[in-house]
């Protein structure tokens, strides 16, 4: 899959068949698109191309307020579009500039000038353009003006649900790691550095790994416990995980991320550990003791090796 940052190189493209959007997840919604899209290409002998941004419109348009935080880094975005079979991926620089552009004029700029598109294939509720008032009907009309064609793929449902990006990034903050699963294909994910913390888990015999997230618009799952699967350096091992303010030890207003790893002892510092979330044991809870947490950090080990056991 070949990347292309800067259209304004001397790249060729021929006739190839197109789809665009932010693919924030790469959700089952998205993947039955591109499915499409890459067998329409492969059977016409023709390159299948997404459409995309960096950094997303959202965090551009409203850079102090937004509320918008990424399923996705940009990495594990590509990542994951790389195993869908596309053949070019275009991450085209979002700024205020080009939000301005008309769906008329970005059709005909990029679309047509640029891309030099055969075909598009768009999602159900596909909006692009200023103010995204751009739609699936002016896309036809302008596709017959221009002389490419427009196809629409439908929603995909999940018991009655439409999958949507929107609808993850909701589950994550609720803590419904079994719709966050169905919904993408696979558990949610992220990245971070193990960092040092302030080490009052190995007192009480549950040493933890801190993580340190570095892309801020990473969103992190809601305060609570989880049964965690791990990948570090090629091993994959299990775990549980707490997310919060550790208020019975410290109740600070900082974040924290901190995994307890079954059967392991190792000096991790500095290592990046790819974390896997399974299933939601419990919320965060103030204790009245150490005894008492430790007494409940127990059970939720039990929790999550019970968990575990079925992956």
């Amino acid at each position: 899959m070949r990347i292309i940052r800067n259209l304004e190189e001397a790249i060729q493209f021929t006739a190839p068949i197109v789809t665009l959007g932010t693919y924030d997840g790469v959700h089952i919604g998205h993947q039955e698109i591109l499915k499409n899209l890459v067998k329409k290409a492969k059977e016409s002998n023709k390159e299948s191309v997404l459409f995309t941004f960096d950094p997303h419109p959202r965090i551009v348009l409203d850079p102090i307020n937004h509320s918008v935080k990424l399923i996705d880094t940009l990495e594990e975005r590509l990542v994951k579009l790389e195993k869908t079979g596309l053949d070019t991926v275009v991450l085209f620089p979002f700024t205020k500039e080009f939000s301005q552009l008309s769906a008329r004029e970005f059709v005909k700029s990029i679309l047509v000038d640029k891309l030099n598109v055969s075909e598009m294939m768009v999602g159900y509720d596909h909006h692009f353009g200023k103010n995204r008032q751009g739609n699936f009907e002016e896309l036809k009309v302008l596709g017959s003006e221009f002389g490419f064609n427009v196809s629409q793929i439908q929603a995909v449902d999940f018991n009655g649900e439409t999958v949507s990006s929107t609808k993850i990034r909701k589950s994550i903050l609720e803590g419904k790691t079994d719709v966050v699963t169905q919904y993408l294909g696979q558990p949610y994910q992220f990245n971070g550095e193990v960092v040092k913390g302030n080490q009052l888990g190995r007192t009480i015999g549950f040493p933890t790994a801190n993580i340190q997230i570095s892309d801020i618009n990473k969103i992190i799952p809601t305060n609570g416990v989880y049964a965690v699967e791990l990948e570090l350096n090629g091993e994959f091992l299990k775990g549980v995980m707490n997310i919060g303010t550790k208020p019975t030890v410290q109740d600070s207003l900082q974040i924290h991320l901190e995994v307890f790893i079954f059967d392991f002892s190792s000096d991790i510092y500095g290592e990046n550990l790819h974390v896997f979330v399974r299933d939601f044991i419990r919320s965060e809870q103030r204790f009245s003791s150490l005894d008492e947490l430790k007494l409940q950090l127990r059970k939720d080990e039990e929790s999550a090796r019970e968990i575990l056991s079925n992956f």
